[in-house]
């Protein structure tokens, strides 16, 4: 009887593409191996690799099913659509791959493709009848994921071949305009914007605009383009009342502020309308690392003439929220420029709020260099 072969030595030697010594070892076991632990076969790592005169031996000359699934239900043509090896699509394709073959949460190999810059996967993958306007689970289709990479040419394409393709929404009510704002896409926001019809300042379901995701991730050159093209409003507001200086206050995006206050002449103390919190506040409230809230973006604000004693609806100042959230670097500093405790309407003060011994601290050296009120 012939030994089993050792599964992870099989596994290399596809991965490095030593056909010759994988060829060896088949035989001297007389069977191809059980699946990896996630179900992968030397199918899955060929295709994966791009090694197409392996996946072309196994199939050839030990009959795997060229439709096998892992436990993810990937077949061997995702794999190859999602690492772009096109000899290895076209070969699994030939050999009558199903080219709409659904793994988990839906996607086909087509959306897959949609991830890399290679128009030639995506040509060959809907040449041989893929169909961009299937969703995954999440509502997005191949061109709203190719709107996320950012390929003008695959953009292009997929219109070409499939016009309605742009009208797609997610689950959540973004749009490939979003997407490709959020993610800086220029190129993408230029062809969507002279090849598709989207509504100026469409929503999604947490009321945000294409513009508003450009600004709160700090692509000024895509907002500037929303502004000029598509007619963008600067003073949309997502569902909670907050505007995209809101937004770019909460992730820290001084250069998208500054575009905004100085540019376009939004003011810097424009109030949230549900929660009438500021960008300063706001910039107050956030942590972006373990005790840190943008005391960068705190700085912007006030250097654009941001009301520093400025007071919610509760009557609590940006030292309040940023005791609350334990920002001992923002509390500092709020203290160092002037900034005095002051009650709250349920009376209370914001050092009150303080937990942590860093915060604290700095109320103690406020006191020490007489800068507390």
């Amino acid at each position: 009887m012939a030994a089993p072969a050792d599964p992870r030595r099989l596994c290399r030697l596809v991965q490095e593409g030593q056909l010759c010594a994988l060829r060896e070892e088949l035989r001297a076991a007389g069977r191809v191996g059980c699946p990896g632990p996630a179900g992968d076969t030397l199918l899955h790592y060929a295709a994966r690799h791009g090694r197409r005169d392996v996946l072309a031996y196994l199939v050839e000359a030990w009959d795997m099913d060229i439709e096998v699934a892992n436990r993810d239900y990937k077949r061997p043509l995702h794999e190859a659509a999602s690492m772009g090896h096109r000899d290895c699509v076209r070969y699994l394709l030939g050999r009558g791959a199903a080219v709409d073959c659904l793994k988990k949460a839906d996607w086909t190999p087509l959306m897959m493709a949609c991830t890399r810059r290679n128009l030639e996967v995506v040509q060959d993958l809907v040449e041989h009848g893929a169909n961009p306007l299937l969703k995954n689970k999440d509502g997005w289709n191949s061109f709203h994921i190719a709107s996320r990479e950012g390929d003008p040419l695959i953009l292009q394409y997929l219109l070409d071949v499939c016009p309605a393709a742009w009208k797609t929404e997610s689950k959540t009510g973004r749009t490939p305009l979003h997407t490709a704002a959020m993610h800086g896409c220029l190129e993408a926001v230029k062809v969507l914007l002279e090849r598709c019809q989207y509504e100026p300042d469409g929503r999604d379901k947490c009321g945000l605009t294409p513009f508003m995701d450009a600004i709160q991730c700090g692509h000024i050159n895509v907002a500037r383009l929303l502004l000029q093209k598509h007619k963008a409003c600067v003073s949309a507001e997502d569902s909670l009342g907050a505007q995209a200086v809101h937004r770019a206050a909460v992730t820290g995006q001084n250069d998208a502020i500054r575009f905004l206050v100085s540019e376009l002449g939004v003011d810097v103390d424009m109030r949230a309308a549900s929660t009438h919190l500021t960008a300063l506040h706001l910039a107050a409230k956030v942590c972006l690392n373990t005790q840190e809230g943008h005391v960068s973006t705190v700085q912007t604000l006030l250097s654009l003439g941001a009301d520093i004693s400025s007071k919610d609806e509760r009557d609590r100042s940006a030292l309040h929220l940023a005791c609350a959230g334990q920002h001992a670097a923002c509390v500092e500093f709020l203290l160092c420029s002037g900034l005095g405790d002051s009650p709250d309407k349920a009376g209370t003060l914001a050092e009150q709020l303080a937990r942590s011994a860093d915060v604290l601290q700095c109320f103690d050296h406020s006191w020490a260099t007489g800068g507390r009120s």
